[in-house]
C-alpha cells in the first residue's frame, strides 16, 4: 500500500499506517515515511515472507526482524549491522529533495531503551531496490544526537523522544549531497544492558531515497561491517552510573555544524 497524501493528511496518515500494525513486541520498526508532501508506508517484519509478486511496495528494507529485534555487538563484523539481520532492499524508492527533510514515524518504542538515534546515508551505485544486501554500501553520518542530559542517571537521551506518540523522527537531507539513488540507515541504539559485554542493541533501519538537487558532495562513507565495534565506549557503557559525558558511537562528520536543537546534536553541513 503506497499513501500520497496531501501535507496536510500526513499526520493523520501515519497514525492510521501506525494504527493497522500489531505491536507484538516492545521494540519497533519504522512503519511509515513522510518526504515532500507525501506518506509513504514502511516495511512490515512480516513481509519479508511474502511470495514473489505479493510484495507490498515499500522504500523500507525487509529484513529478519519479525520479533522486533536487534542487531548485537557481536554481529557487528557482518552485514547484519547495515540494515539489519538478512536486510535486503525494499521494491521502491522515495523521492525526496536535498535540503528537505523526512518524519520516520516507529510503530512504538520502549522508555526503558535509552541511547542515541544515528542517522546515514549511502549512495547506491544503480538502483537501490536490486540490493541483496548492505555489504556494497558505504555509509557516512549526517546526523546524530546522544545523551541530552545525565543530571539524573540513567538521564535523558535522544531516544525518549520516540516513546510517545506518534514515535516520530525528523532528518534533515543535506543540500550539499549529489544527486542519486541512496539508502537511508536511520539507527536507534538501545543502551539499556549496555553495561555488560554484547549488551547494547542496534535497532538499524533502512529506507531507499531518490534525491534531487544541486548538490556535488560525495562522502566516500565506512562499509557497515566496520561502523562500531564492541567496545566502543559509545557502546560498552553503564548508563545507570552518572557519567558526565557520553561519545556517540560511529565515524566522525566530514563536515559538521551544531543544530540549535541541542549542543551535542550535529548534521552534516547543508
Amino acid at each position: 500500500m503506497l499513501f500520497t497524501s496531501s501535507s496536510a493528511q500526513d499526520a493523520v496518515l501515519a497514525a492510521a499506517v501506525i494504527a493497522l500494525v500489531p505491536q507484538v513486541a516492545a521494540h519497533g520498526y519504522v512503519a511509515a515515511i513522510t518526504a515532500g508532501g507525501k506518506t509513504y508506508q514502511g516495511s512490515n517484519p512480516n513481509w519479508y515472507y511474502q511470495p514473489s509478486g505479493q510484495v507490498v511496495p515499500t522504500a523500507g528494507w525487509f529484513a529478519l526482524n519479525q520479533d522486533n529485534g536487534f542487531v548485537s555487538p557481536s554481529a557487528y563484523g557482518t552485514a547484519d549491522i547495515g540494515c539489519h539481520k538478512s536486510g535486503k532492499a525494499g521494491n521502491q524508492q522515495i523521492p525526496v529533495a536535498a535540503g528537505s527533510s523526512v518524519v520516520l514515524n516507529w510503530n512504538t518504542w520502549p522508555i526503558s531503551h535509552h541511547g542515541p538515534v544515528i542517522d546515514y546515508l549511502a549512495k547506491c551505485s544503480g538502483n537501490c531496490t536490486a540490493l541483496t544486501d548492505a555489504s556494497s554500501l558505504s555509509f557516512f553520518k549526517i546526523a546524530q544526537s546522544g545523551l541530552l542530559n545525565d543530571n539524573s542517571p540513567p538521564g535523558t537521551w535522544a531516544t525518549d523522544a520516540i516513546t510517545v506518540a506518534p514515535y516520530a523522527w525528523t532528518i534533515k537531507i543535506p543540500s550539499s549531497v549529489a544527486p542519486g539513488n541512496y539508502v537511508l540507515r536511520h539507527e536507534l541504539i538501545g543502551l539499556h544492558a549496555a553495561g555488560s559485554s554484547n549488551g547494547a542493541q542496534n535497532y538499524p533501519q533502512c529506507i531507499n531515497l531518490q534525491i534531487t538537487g544541486s548538490g556535488t558532495a560525495t562522502p566516500s562513507g565506512t562499509k557497515a561491517s566496520a561502523l562500531y565495534k564492541a567496545t566502543d565506549p559509545g557502546i560498552l557503557i553503564d548508563i545507570y552510573s552518572k557519567i558526565s559525558s557520553y561519545t556517540i558511537p560511529g565515524p566522525t562528520f566530514t563536515s559538521i555544524k551544531k543544530m540549535a536543537r541541542h549542543a551535542r546534536d550535529f548534521v552534516l553541513d547543508a
